[in-house]
């Protein structure tokens, strides 16, 4: 239960991995940047992004040490970035991989600057955008951590970036491996497979257009159905036999040209036979016995519809037969079950793929979907329906905006809070705008409500109150916005869906100037004011708490207050210590806890050994079967003995989620507020074509009951939500009766 933002990848350039494995390891990096090259007079081992508005250079006057630093420089406020990056493309023994080096900003105010490493081969990436380095700042020196997967990596891929307008300079980046310089680590060998050496298609599928016909949607859905049934069922594609991505443009152009059925079929047969025979196996035939929702489904590929039997016989021969204890394409997380989608090329240079790569897009997604979703059965619709809705779509897209909200449309129709585009794609970023208001607001009484101003908003405070409900942005009503908008919001339910919309969409645009209609006692005003960049003090959240550290302390002699956010397991003993002689505790779960904390303050809050989770895992060898894992308990430590009351609200998500159903299997604990996210389990990443970044949530969390959290979010014992009237007035309607709750 990551927090998804520090799993998201920022960027969208793929650097050349073209160099010889042949390198001499002492010069695997050039860190310090001494070594120049006398024909570009860059450095050796350096390739920068090729952003326009970007400068790049070698300063022999800033340098942190020695005689050069490398500076990225841009004076244009844009959603774009600038990069400077190495590939090392060995391998080495190790678990943990850290990037440390030295930066120095100036002007840095409409975005970050970082240092970042990716992993290829894994989902491991981070470029530091959660630290938020802005401003102006002297040298100093930071780090990146990584897991490190000996078996998986193909490359180690890292630099330094600098996202909209400032200066930064880069100096002294060395690179560890369990703590070692890389250039004393220990060499492993990559063995590359055919499916590594396959790159025919690597700058494009050479499919431009489709023209589309019923005959031509029927043939892609069932290609798609298919392709993504034999990537992870066909032992031969399991060892890494094939690139299933170029398989699928080797096809798909005869299939497009199919005219009928019978000529699909003679297609997609002989296609089939291509990737070998499978060997008989007595014992191999999946048990869907003893599997829990989502149960295996094979879309249309047994039930006669289109396919013919001598094709769909060998389909189910494949599946009844097939044995698969590793795959190139999935792997399954040790010690959580959650799915790991190796070896998926993230086509970064593509930000506008030919039509052949949109469809690959799509492909992609609906069979990992189909087949290592565990929350498939509570999409809300028919996952098959999805192929022939979305490939008119993808077909179609003009441009590279619209190919990303075809996908985030795609993504959000699974209604997973944890499944987004993350973390600064440009196109959706430019898409929704740079400008805001300085003021934040939410959705309350199904209002959109000003919450709360920015402490350098005096001129906004002038025209708008604490209260306000907006009912018109722009002349377009709030109404309609949000039905607008609702297609693209990526949440397991409408709560959050109203959560995320104000922060992404309705309070963002391009032109700084907004126009507001807004209702106050009963009268309508109409306010303008210009907007502040996105970036600026950070993206705006809609959260309006805000706890002092340590996070925890007593509101009177009889409560004490905990907010997770800022708890850390260091603390409990402080905690246990000034709360002995409370009457009870208050548990402000409206955040994202920032330690684990189920099994350590879980374990002072409970009394009693009563299960509170158990899991259902996808697998590796039947894929689409799922079973559940026993359930979980949490070993009582000293228990308190008052009373334990959960705040919980749409802010309330995943690991929130999480740790709350842990408290709350004690007889002692309340849980309070209003609906959850609705996203638990541990999330795995999806790339998709484009360097598009995308998750979901990989496990799936039930109560012992076997209660689904998925999209309703936790269990509340008493529903309390805020009202408009108490937005005005200052009160915390959930906290109040909390209190009032623990004073019974």
């Amino acid at each position: 239960m990551k927090n998804a933002l520090l799993l998201s990848c920022f960027i969208t350039s793929l650097f050349s991995c073209n160099k010889s494995n042949g390198q001499n390891q002492q010069d695997l990096l050039n860190g310090d940047f001494e070594k120049i090259n006398q024909v570009n007079k860059y450095p050796e081992g350096w390739t920068h992004s090729d952003g326009r508005d970007y400068k790049y250079a070698v300063d022999s006057i800033a340098a942190q040490h020695g005689k050069y630093a490398l500076s990225i420089a841009s004076e244009v406020d844009t959603a774009g970035y600038g990069i400077i990056s190495f590939v090392i493309p060995k391998r080495f023994e190790g678990s943990e991989i850290e990037l440390k080096g030295y930066l120095k900003t100036e002007g840095v105010g409409s975005g970050f600057a970082g240092l970042w490493l990716r992993i290829d081969g894994t989902s491991a990436f981070d470029n530091m955008q959660r630290q938020n380095i802005h401003g102006t700042n002297g040298w100093k020196q930071y780090s990146i951590k990584l897991p490190y997967n000996s078996q998986k990596t193909i490359n180690v891929v890292g630099g330094a970036l600098l996202v909209g307008k400032g200066k930064i300079w880069i100096d002294g980046l060395q690179l560890f491996i369990d703590g070692k310089p890389i250039e004393n680590a220990v060499p492993k060998a990559i063995i590359r497979v055919k499916a590594d050496l396959d790159t025919a298609f690597k700058n494009g599928s050479g499919i431009n257009t489709i023209t589309l016909n019923p005959q031509t949607i029927n043939s892609l859905r069932l290609l798609g159905q298919v392709w993504g049934f034999l990537k992870y069922h066909h032992p031969a594609v399991a060892k890494g036999g094939y690139n299933m991505d170029a398989e699928l443009f080797r096809v798909m152009p005869a299939v497009i040209k199919a005219r009928n059925n019978s000529e699909l079929n003679q297609l997609l047969e002989q296609w089939t036979d291509k990737f070998g025979e499978v060997n008989a196996c007595d014992n191999c035939k999946p048990d869907i016995n003893n599997a829990v929702k989502p149960t295996p489904d094979y879309g249309n590929l047994f039930d006669h519809s289109v396919l013919n039997k001598s094709l769909t016989d060998k389909l189910r021969f494949i599946l009844n037969n097939h044995k698969i204890t590793e795959s190139y394409y999935v792997s399954m997380a040790e010690g959580v079950g959650n799915p790991l989608f190796d070896h998926e090329n993230g086509y970064y240079q593509m930000k506008y793929p030919d039509a052949g790569y949109r469809l690959l897009c799509l492909f992609k997604y609906w069979n990992m979907v189909q087949y290592f979703f565990p929350y498939k059965h509570l999409i809300g619709k028919d996952w098959n329906q999805s192929l022939p809705e979305f490939i008119p779509q993808f077909v179609n897209d003009k441009n590279s905006t619209e190919y990303i909200l075809t996908t985030l449309k795609l993504i959000s129709s699974i209604h997973d809070t944890h499944a987004n585009i993350w973390s600064g794609n440009a196109e959706l970023e430019a898409y929704r705008g740079k400008y805001r208001p300085s003021f934040k607001a939410g959705f309350v009484e199904n209002k959109l409500v000003i919450t709360s101003f920015e402490s350098d908003s005096l001129a906004v405070k002038e025209k708008f109150r604490i209260g306000d409900v907006i009912t018109a942005i722009n002349g377009i009503a709030i109404d309609e916005l949000i039905k607008k908008y609702l297609p693209i919001t990526a949440a397991s339910n409408y709560a959050t869906q109203l959560r995320d919309m104000p922060g992404n969409y309705l309070l963002r645009s391009n032109n700084p100037h907004f126009e507001f209609t807004m209702q106050r006692d009963g009268n309508q005003l109409n306010a303008v004011v210009e907007g502040v960049l996105v970036s600026k003090n950070g993206l705006m959240g809609s959260s309006n708490l805000s706890v002092k550290d340590p996070g925890y302390y007593l509101i009177n002699e009889q409560i004490g207050y905990l907010y997770p956010a800022k708890y850390h397991n260091a603390n409990l003993p402080a905690i246990r210590e000034m709360f002995k002689n409370t009457r009870g505790i208050i548990i402000d779960m409206r955040c994202y806890p920032s330690e684990f904390m189920p099994f350590t303050f879980g374990a002072y809050v409970k009394s009693g050994t009563t299960p509170f989770v158990k899991f259902t895992n996808g697998s590796i060898n039947k894929s689409g079967l799922f079973v559940e894992t026993p359930p979980l308990n949490i070993k009582p430590d000293d228990s308190y003995q008052g009373k334990v009351v959960v705040i919980v609200n749409e802010q309330s998500q995943s690991q929130a989620e999480y740790t709350t159903m842990a408290f709350q299997s004690s007889p002692n604990v309340k849980v309070i507020g209003s609906t959850t996210a609705g996203a638990d389990g541990n999330v795995s990443q999806i790339i998709l074509p484009g360097g598009i970044s995308s998750l979901f949530s990989g496990i799936g969390v039930l109560y012992p009951d076997g209660t689904q959290t998925q999209r309703k979010g936790v269990k509340i014992d008493v529903i309390v939500k805020p009202t408009i009237k108490g937005i005005k007035a200052g009160v915390d309607e959930p906290l109040e009766k909390a209190k009032a709750l623990i004073m019974e």
